[in-house]
């Protein structure tokens, strides 16, 4: 697929690989309930976030994603584009987005738009940009628990994605932090 932009990605997962509980649950990625799941360790700071969505120019995200993100006391894209991938969200229903119907009509108004670097955010909004060869780098912060199922952003590709490894940190609590550079077939 021909865009004008790159997508990159920036996701908190558990140690094996899960972004959120089957039943859409990321209490465990913050330490919500359980003291000794999240990365904080009463350290505060928002992992390199705050960086990362300054650098953006638009975000799109699933349905899922959004559902989790739109309650927040303060929304955390202030000025920022966001588009929202769903079938069923009511188009219109909240001012702070815009809702597409398909992955290509969301790509195609990100395009039209002249966006150069968009965030590509949810388990299957992730895998859909990889699968289009749209991702350009993906950020993924492991945070130090085992839960054993639930959702995950990668699944079945047509053909293995190279990645170049570009650095790693950690944090206190735990978090192991690496980015990856996507290589470019060929």
């Amino acid at each position: 697929m021909d865009a004008s932009f790159t997508g990159h990605v920036f996701l908190g997962m558990s140690v094996d690989g899960f972004i959120a509980r089957l039943d859409g649950d990321i209490g465990w990625l913050t330490g919500g309930g359980d003291e000794n799941a999240g990365p904080d360790d009463g350290e505060g700071g928002d992992f390199g976030f705050g960086e990362f969505v300054s650098s953006i120019d638009a975000l799109v995200m699933g349905r899922a994603t959004y559902d989790v993100i739109a309650p927040f006391g303060e929304w955390p894209y202030q000025g920022k584009p966001v588009h929202v991938l769903s079938t069923t969200l009511e188009v219109g229903a909240d001012p702070r987005i815009t809702v597409h119907r398909s992955f290509d009509e969301a790509v195609e108004a990100v395009t039209a738009a002249g966006y150069r670097r968009v965030y590509v955010d949810g388990g299957r909004t992730v895998h859909e940009f990889l699968r289009a060869g749209l991702v350009a780098d993906l950020t993924l912060s492991r945070v130090p628990v085992l839960i054993g199922t639930g959702h995950t952003p990668f699944g079945e590709l047509s053909a293995d994605i190279r990645l170049a490894h570009e650095g790693t940190r950690t944090f206190p609590g735990g978090m192991v932090q690496s980015t990856y550079r996507v290589v470019a077939p060929g």
